[in-house]
């Protein structure tokens, strides 16, 4: 067999791979890049033949990488971050006198739980850097980081996969529902507290899939009255109704500090959960970024 020389191969090709092999998809990876799809699917013909082989394969929603590509990415992927890191030198950071914006993908209710004490310290630390918040959805988060859209992406994301990350703390999932609420009273075995949630109407939001999943494994769907786009509404709603909200235990306790919220902690399926800080490894010398994560990682993570 033939060794390839490098100069056989586009830098181009090498970058449109590393897109379609993210997004597993030719049409998502030509948008990301600015291409048409008839370019990406020409350049991706290009590359089959030079490495004689056919990289993708069709797939349900998109296509699939064949073993060959699945090998090739690695070392793209890390010829590339290498590239992206030393074109975007110096690799000094300094926050008093930086007015760069940060990208974040954050819920509402990450915004919420987290965004006063970074302001904060922010506030301190970079008086010029500004934050922007990006809510995506799972898909879109790994290419984002990737490309630089967004720098970190915050909170309990188990769909996202490769990126680099790091843990910060554990929650669960509860009930919060209005002070004096008939239901919050007494004791009640575990069995008998899961048994009484039946018992209960539920305000559920919309764009919180891992809450509606528990809702469901509960059966639950046909006792949800009020869906809602945003979870930072809830408060007032359950603290003037009967309505019972699931929601991360972190939170809810902001809200009961302040009076009128009960919370109750039945054993749910799928209670606990991680809250983690992920970026793409394309990035993970970069200075700036670097600097935000230890930041980050200083006010938030568990010790």
């Amino acid at each position: 067999m033939n060794a390839m020389h490098i100069d056989s191969i586009d830098l181009n090709l090498l970058r449109l791979f590393d897109a379609v092999y993210r997004a597993r998809s030719v049409s998502r990876a030509a948008e990301a890049l600015g291409l048409t799809q008839p370019a990406a699917s020409h350049g991706l013909g290009r590359l089959r033949l030079l490495l004689k082989d056919a990289l993708f394969v069709r797939a349900p929603g998109g296509v699939a990488p064949t073993p060959r590509a699945d090998r090739l990415a690695v070392a793209v992927q890390a010829a590339l971050g290498t590239l992206e890191e030393a074109l975007n030198e110096p690799d000094r950071f300094e926050p008093a006198d930086s007015r760069k914006t940060f990208r974040i993908h954050m819920s509402d209710i990450g915004e919420g739980r987290f965004l006063p004490l970074l302001m904060a310290r922010l506030g301190e630390l970079a008086p010029g850097v500004r934050l922007e918040t990006l809510p995506l959805q799972p898909a879109e988060i790994a290419p984002a980081l990737d490309g630089g859209r967004i720098d970190f992406a915050f909170g309990f994301l188990p769909k996202v996969r490769d990126t680099q990350r790091a843990h910060l703390l554990k929650d669960r999932y509860i009930v919060l529902l209005r002070e004096g609420h008939p239901f919050a009273r007494g004791r009640r075995s575990s069995r008998a507290l899961l048994d009484a949630l039946q018992t209960l109407e539920y305000v559920a939001v919309r764009t919180h899939a891992e809450t509606l999943r528990i809702l469901q494994l509960l059966n639950l769907e046909d006792r949800v009255r009020l869906t809602t786009e945003h979870f930072m509404v809830l408060p007032a709603i359950v603290r003037a109704t009967d309505l019972a909200v699931v929601m991360p235990r972190n939170i809810a306790r902001g809200f009961a500090e302040e009076g009128g919220y009960a919370i109750v902690e039945p054993a749910f399926p799928l209670r606990d959960f991680s809250v983690s800080l992920h970026w793409s490894k394309r990035f993970e010398a970069d200075a700036a970024n670097r600097w935000l994560r230890q930041v980050i990682r200083e006010l938030f993570a568990e010790t």
